[in-house]
């Protein structure tokens, strides 16, 4: 599942953050963020009428993400790997 689709405060597991084209900047800054695999993630809250921006808490941080990059990182909710 998509980090964007996650449901508002389940706890998730990062799996991996796709690549668009090779040396892809915005998957690179993603992975500098934390978003790397085995990392824990949740979505805290979404924008006006479920849009921009997404509020995610990740290790001891939160970071507002547009829901293109959201998109990019592929989770696992719950306990499922």
């Amino acid at each position: 599942m998509r980090l964007s689709d996650a449901p508002k405060g389940a706890q998730a597991v990062v799996q991996y953050v796709t690549d668009a084209h090779p040396s892809d900047p915005i998957a690179q800054r993603l992975r500098d963020l934390g978003f790397v695999a085995g990392e824990p993630v949740r979505l805290v809250a979404r924008g006006p009428l479920g849009g921009d921006p997404l509020l995610i808490h990740i290790g001891s941080t939160r970071f507002a993400l547009r829901k293109t990059e959201a998109e990019r990182v592929e989770v696992s909710v719950g306990g499922a790997a």
